[in-house]
């Protein structure tokens, strides 16, 4: 017994403490917000909407999971990674085939759909990518500003965004790239192959605009600017923004929002909570969130940091720079300064196979936090592993 309590006790001791705090926080507002986005529906005898139960219910099985991932050595997970990159693969060609919209996203068929429950596959493939991509920059470290590397780390990068491109999913896209911009800066990647992409991306963006977006994508983005005449796409937005300044400083209160409580802002518990929050939290909730959120990213960042080797540093800075691109992203459409692509806000936004995911990146996190404290530095050798993407 004696031996099983000092097994805990280290455990304990070894699990990084002040993150597991932040993301339980983070949880417990997110659920909050959820059931008072959702109580409008509720009919007599209901207690909680379905969103929130599923919240709740994904809250503490992710808290749950991370921790059991954090036991495992990052080191075997990380060796998986020719077999996450094909499952990742084959993941994203059966949402091709079988795919399917939910009536809120008519654009984008990239959802699994198993029974009643819909699984968003993009979002298990990030954590895949942030694995794969890690380690082939480890194997391409010492060649990294090499143009043949660029071109083998733009191949690999290609595959999950070209894969979720065709699903209609442009938001997750997004957020595909922004990883791979974050993720290829901390590996060391020179600027000027950066002001080089960019340029290329600002020629190639009327082709993208023509062909790659389509009409229901193209109307958003005009919606910003000429609202009054795409009322039906620019609906949304302006309801959030109403709510959101309602809030003032303090807010109306949690279950008091006059557009949350009447169901006004359209995917106010998923897209577009934080307007709900504003509005019900006021300044001063989105001020606690924001912080929540950015103390994330900083302990994943900080933790990469102090990590002794070279893959797991960018593992860390990959799920820190997922959380971050969807937190600028998301707020960016509530504030109406960028459209709506459906990228949902970490932690807050409903969603179980969204919230699950973010919490399995974070207990890897968690597991290299965990045994670069518990052990004396080891040799991390890659040369044996064989890589497709690699002429090393």
């Amino acid at each position: 017994m004696k031996k099983y309590f000092s097994l805990i006790g280290r455990f304990v001791s070894e699990t990084d403490k002040f993150l597991l705090a932040l993301i339980t926080a983070a949880s417990i507002f997110g659920v909050l917000m959820v059931h008072s986005t959702t109580r409008w529906q509720l009919t007599d005898g209901e207690v909680m909407w379905r969103d929130a139960k599923v919240m709740i219910l994904a809250a503490v099985m992710g808290i749950i999971l991370t921790l059991i991932i954090s036991a495992i050595d990052y080191e075997l997970i990380m060796k998986l990674w020719p077999i996450i990159g094909l499952f990742c693969v084959g993941l994203m060609v059966l949402t091709l085939a079988i795919g399917v919209a939910p009536d809120a996203r008519p654009d984008a068929k990239s959802w699994l759909k198993f029974g009643s429950i819909y699984f968003q596959s993009s979002e298990l493939v990030k954590i895949g990518f942030i694995i794969t991509f890690s380690m082939h920059l480890e194997l391409l470290k010492d060649n990294l500003n090499n143009p043949k590397s660029i071109v083998l780390l733009g191949i690999h990068a290609l595959i999950p965004i070209g894969l979720v491109v065709l699903t209609g999913d442009m938001g997750s896209a997004l957020i595909f790239l922004m990883m791979t911009i974050a993720m290829l800066y901390f590996a060391g990647l020179h600027i000027g192959f950066f002001a080089g992409g960019g340029i290329l991306a600002l020629a190639a963006s009327p082709l993208i605009w023509m062909f790659i977006f389509s009409e229901y994508q193209r109307t958003r983005f005009l919606a910003l600017f000429r609202p009054e005449e795409f009322p039906d796409e620019s609906y949304q937005q302006l309801k959030g923004l109403n709510a959101l300044g309602s809030g003032g400083f303090f807010g109306q209160g949690l279950f008091k929002g006059t557009y949350t409580q009447a169901g006004i802002v359209p995917e106010s518990e998923n897209d577009m909570i934080f307007t709900s929050i504003g509005e019900e939290t006021g300044f001063l909730g989105c001020l606690i969130a924001l912080s929540l959120l950015f103390a994330i990213v900083i302990k994943m960042i900080q933790t990469g940091k102090e990590a002794r080797d070279f893959s797991s540093q960018i593992a860390c800075y990959g799920v820190a720079a997922m959380i971050a691109s969807q937190v600028v992203i998301n707020v960016g459409m509530c504030l109406m300064v960028l459209p709506v692509i459906g990228i949902t806000l970490p932690f807050f936004s409903a969603g179980g196979s969204s919230t699950l995911c973010l919490y399995i990146g974070i207990g890897l996190v968690f597991s290299i936090y965990r045994y670069n404290r518990s052990r004396s530095a080891v040799n991390f050798r890659l040369s044996r592993i064989a890589s497709p993407f690699s002429e090393y």
